[in-house]
C-alpha cells in the first residue's frame, strides 16, 4: 500500500524587501562562509528566496498555524519579520498511488500531482485518442 500526501500551501508576499532580506539571512545560515554578494547572487529572486527559507526551516511559513480562528477571506498579516502572510494549505490523502515517487528515479512523471486514473479509465482514454 502506498500513502500519498499532496499538499498545496499559498503564501502572498506583502513586503518584498522583507521576504528578501529574510530570504538571504536563511541562505547565509546555510552556507556561513560566502560574502554578501555570493548571497545576493545566489538569492536573486523570488524562487531563490522560496528555497532558500524551505531549505532552512522545511516549509516556507513553518511557524503559520494558529488556534483559534483563521483569517477572514483577503485579510493578510502585514507585520510578519519575514514579509509573508500565510494564505492557506489544502492537503490531499490519496492511498494506493500505483507508482511511489521513489520508483521514478531521476525520470519523473510529467505531472506528480496527477490523480491516479483507473485501468477502465485509461483504456478509455487511450481508445478515444485513435
Amino acid at each position: 500500500m502506498t500513502i500519498s500526501v499532496r499538499t498545496r500551501r499559498d503564501v502572498v508576499v506583502v513586503d518584498p524587501e522583507r521576504f528578501m532580506a529574510a530570504a538571504r539571512a536563511a541562505y547565509r545560515e546555510l552556507n556561513p562562509g560566502l560574502t554578501d554578494a555570493e548571497v545576493a547572487e545566489a538569492v536573486a529572486d523570488v524562487a531563490d528566496a522560496a528555497y532558500a527559507l524551505i531549505d532552512r526551516d522545511g516549509d516556507l511559513v513553518p511557524d503559520s498555524a494558529r488556534a483559534g480562528d483563521p483569517p477572514l477571506p483577503g485579510a493578510r498579516v502585514p507585520d510578519r519579520p519575514d514579509g509573508l502572510s500565510p494564505a492557506g494549505r489544502v492537503q490531499e490523502l490519496v492511498l494506493d498511488e500505483p507508482q511511489p515517487l521513489q520508483d521514478y528515479g531521476c525520470f519523473l512523471p510529467e505531472d506528480v500531482f496527477a490523480r491516479p486514473t483507473a485501468p477502465d479509465e485509461q483504456s478509455r482514454a487511450e481508445g478515444s485518442s485513435s
